[in-house]
């Protein structure tokens, strides 16, 4: 293990929070952070990323933003996904440590203590690891375990059992992770694959503080195979295996119909042996076509290098010092229109 060199406290604590459609949390969110980090009397910044929320989020987090300097809200032009909406927080935020944290409070801001307890150790990387998950359904924690375990065994890259995207980040790691531009973007996977000293908290998920959740199956299994496809070459791998399967049963089978007609003199009734074949070799070779198509329309993608995301807006109150705190609310953001 690398002897770790203990960090200087921040100069700056970024909070990466990514939103859409939150806009009933936003404030209980602020008061939070700003009970957990006012007391460290350390600067710091929360930078909201509206990922193209159809409420009022945006307006919420423009008002928390003219009673507090230290609010910055990026605005993206459309939705692009929470992925590259953290990326997006990642890339605007200038702290010496980073929180990337969601708004509904199932990560309790309070742990984002002993992150930068773990910071000052000299852990570039300091996760959350959720020992209890609150508020959610056997199937979901279920499938969510199974997933962890399959990426274990399938992908080079050691992916942390029950662990999301709440987490702290130095600012090496985070220009580390800046430096992949790719499209398709598992954070949980490019987090883990950045590598540097990382150190695990362990804490009790809570239940939504406010709304449902965004994630239902159909996009939790996108983003499974999202990390599958991006980490793994295993499923190309194994259409190969089963081509090989299916060769061999054929070949088998052929010599024993083979041998049965010309020693016993037992014909093989065609049509039913020929519409299951057919089937299984139809059906696999779709199947292996499909996975294909997977990989191939990332490296299509990939191949395009267009613009991870748009930003419409950046605002801000006005200050002086960027890591000054003014007393007295802003009357009016300042803003930068792109």
């Amino acid at each position: 293990m690398t002897e770790l060199s203990p960090h200087a406290p921040p100069r700056l604590i970024s909070i990466i929070c990514p939103c859409y459609n939150e806009e009933g949390g936003l404030g209980e969110f602020v008061r939070r952070i700003e009970a957990v980090l006012t007391p460290l009397a350390q600067p710091f910044e929360i930078v909201f990323v509206n990922d193209g929320s159809t409420d009022a989020t945006l307006a919420e987090m423009r008002a928390l933003a003219l009673s507090r300097a230290f609010v910055t809200v990026v605005n993206l032009s459309r939705n692009f996904g929470k992925e590259i909406a953290m990326t997006a927080g990642l890339t605007e935020a200038s702290g010496d440590a980073m929180v990337v944290i969601d708004a509904d409070l199932q990560d309790p801001p309070e742990i984002i203590r002993d992150f930068i307890a773990g910071y000052c150790e000299g852990y570039d990387v300091v996760y959350g690891r959720r020992v209890v998950r609150e508020g959610e359904t056997r199937m979901k924690i279920a499938t969510a375990h199974a997933f962890y375990r399959l990426m274990k065994r399938l992908g080079p890259v050691r992916l942390p059992e029950d662990v999301g995207d709440f987490r702290l980040m130095s600012r090496r790691a985070v220009d580390a992770l800046l430096q992949m531009p790719e499209t398709h973007r598992f954070m949980k996977g490019l987090f883990a694959w950045i590598g540097f000293p990382a150190k695990e908290v362990p804490y009790r998920r809570q239940a939504r503080f406010h709304g449902t959740t965004k994630w239902n199956y159909p996009k939790l299994i996108g983003l499974s195979v999202e990390g599958i496809t991006s980490f793994s070459t295993f499923p190309l791998r194994l259409t190969s295996f089963l081509g090989l399967a299916i060769a061999f049963f054929a070949f088998v089978n052929g010599i024993y119909f083979f041998f049965r007609a010309l020693i016993y003199g037992d014909p093989v009734q065609g049509f039913p042996t020929l519409y299951v074949t057919i089937l299984l070799l139809g059906g696999a070779q779709l199947m292996a076509l499909g996975v294909i198509g997977e990989y191939l329309g990332r490296v299509f993608n990939e191949t395009k290098r267009r613009p991870l995301y748009f930003v419409e807006s950046v605002a801000r109150a006005p200050a002086a010092d960027p890591l000054a705190v003014p007393a007295a609310p802003a009357t009016a953001l300042q803003e930068i229109v792109t």
